[in-house]
């Protein structure tokens, strides 16, 4: 069974930076696109940045030109690079297969930005 581990998430001023990881066991990650997801209190979950097994990436128009996914494959990790955040980027951030969340939702990271 897949287990998804998210880490990097904090608390952090309008403006600032955070970049977040996601651990990943098992080969599925290599085979499939994956994706950040993250959850505001009172919203639905929504994927907010999208990346191939090839590298193309997809991001959502609310933070296209803030932020940037990648990954690792050889280490099975997913990252979110994340600028300028905004307080409407409070949220807790998942990982997950994109689009849809076809394996077993993490813990998420919390990431508040706040002054």
């Amino acid at each position: 069974q897949v287990q998804l581990v998210e880490s990097g998430g904090g608390l952090v001023q309008p403006g600032g930076s955070l970049r977040l990881s996601c651990s990943a066991s098992g080969s599925i990650f290599r085979a499939n696109a994956m994706g950040w997801y993250r959850q505001a209190p009172g919203k639905d979950r929504e994927l907010v940045a999208l990346i191939t097994g090839g590298g193309n990436t997809n991001y959502a128009d609310s933070v296209k030109g803030r932020f940037a996914i990648s990954r690792d494959n050889a280490k099975n990790t997913l990252f979110l690079q994340m600028n300028s955040l905004k307080p409407e980027d409070t949220a807790v951030y998942y990982c997950n297969t994109g689009p849809g969340g076809l394996l077993s939702w993490g813990q998420g990271t919390q990431v508040t930005v706040s002054s």
